[in-house]
């Protein structure tokens, strides 16, 4: 319960203050309800759409650091090469067996490189290969979610434009209207609004029963409900029960 030690018509004043309040919540959300998931549907699309663009420049970089790995490699391999071909000029002028094999030794090792860069060479090639077809998939993903993320745009589009003005005009209400309501009792207004499945926090009391769980509610507390001396709430659900309406 919500004590309150004001007066009656004070009383009274803050009820019909809340009341106004929640029945202008009511239509904003009845605006938004219409609009459905689109809203978050829309997010969803930006973030993975981001997503996929983070993971195609991540593809991009690597496929060129191994592009230029490649590049190295066959420049070592052509150094290499020239190696060789200076070593076998050298060897043409050797004076004995022994620098003949020496020079044999550096031969077989900048053979070896080249083997070497040209292995690394056809994996990096590999690589590449491999992230190309990566980036085609994911490039092709994204622009299915471009165009997806156009249509959405363009339904939320449509639906808001229809809305927009009796929303933007809600909210202008609803500024004037949260005015009156003292910041402790506004605070747990949006409390139990944000716990209630339907967004109501402030109901009347229907046919003996709570307008928003549709639990029973006694006639001495209907009785105190009346009376406005002090803000209720539901035994049940917490929202506030605001006056009992008059059976026809």
């Amino acid at each position: 319960m919500i004590s309150n030690s004001a007066s009656d018509i004070t009383v009274a004043s803050k009820l019909e203050a809340l009341l106004n309040l929640q029945r202008i919540d009511s239509q904003l959300d009845e605006i938004r309800r219409v609009r459905g998931d689109l809203p978050e549907e829309v997010r969803d699309l930006e973030d993975e759409i981001a997503g996929y663009e983070v993971r195609v420049a991540k593809f991009d970089e690597e496929v060129a650091a191994l592009n230029e790995q490649i590049k190295q490699r066959k420049q070592a391999a052509k150094d290499a090469e020239a190696l060789i071909r200076r070593y076998e000029d050298q060897q043409q002028n050797v004076r004995n067996n022994r620098e003949y094999e020496a020079i044999g030794k550096e031969m077989e090792l900048q053979k070896l490189e080249i083997q070497i860069s040209e292995k690394k060479i056809r994996e990096a090639q590999y690589q590449i290969d491999q992230k190309n077809q990566e980036i085609s998939g994911t490039k092709q993903r994204l622009d299915e979610r471009r165009k997806d993320l156009i249509n959405k745009q363009s339904e939320l589009q449509v639906i808001v434009g229809e809305s927009e003005a009796d929303e933007q005009k809600l909210m202008t209400e609803r500024e004037s209207a949260a005015q009156p309501v003292e910041e402790r009792l506004l605070s747990a207004y949006t409390r139990i609004r944000g716990n209630a499945r339907n967004g109501l926090a402030v109901v009347m009391v229907k046919r003996d029963a709570c307008g928003g769980c549709f639990n029973t509610v006694p006639p001495q507390r209907q009785a105190d409900i009346i009376a406005h001396k002090k803000i209720i709430v539901c035994e049940h659900c917490g929202r506030i029960l605001a006056d009992v309406e008059a059976r026809a």
